[in-house]
């Protein structure tokens, strides 16, 4: 359930990147047991690491106060080797995004793409 919860949320964040004119380039990008990039962009000429966060309405904290520092620096390790095994950071430099996608009870989802955000 949490895995197709997750994949639905990161295919609305990939749609929404989309639309704000970006190119996805890979999605669900593993560097060895570092972690993951839930989805990688190009906005012009700038890298765009994205994390995306889904949750459903209810008790728990909005999926735009779930990236905390620890993981924005496992990020920022991940666009590193990234970059080591794709020529190097591009002219616009790297850049992390953070995606929310809130589902509630009832109606559309919530989708809000924060840039920038570590």
């Amino acid at each position: 359930m949490a895995l197709a919860l997750g994949r639905y949320g990161e295919d609305l964040a990939a749609r929404r990147l989309a639309e704000a004119g970006m190119t996805v380039i890979a999605r669900n990008w593993r560097s060895g047991r570092s972690g993951e990039i839930d989805i990688l962009a190009r906005d012009g000429d700038a890298l765009v690491v994205c994390e995306v966060k889904t949750r459903r309405a209810g008790p728990f904290e909005h999926p735009m106060e779930a990236l905390r520092p620890r993981k924005a620096d496992r990020l920022r390790r991940l666009a590193e080797c990234w970059l080591a095994d794709h020529g190097g950071p591009p002219p616009g430099g790297v850049r992390i995004d953070l995606v929310g996608v809130l589902l509630p009870r009832r109606g559309a989802p919530v989708v809000e793409h924060a840039r920038g955000v570590a």
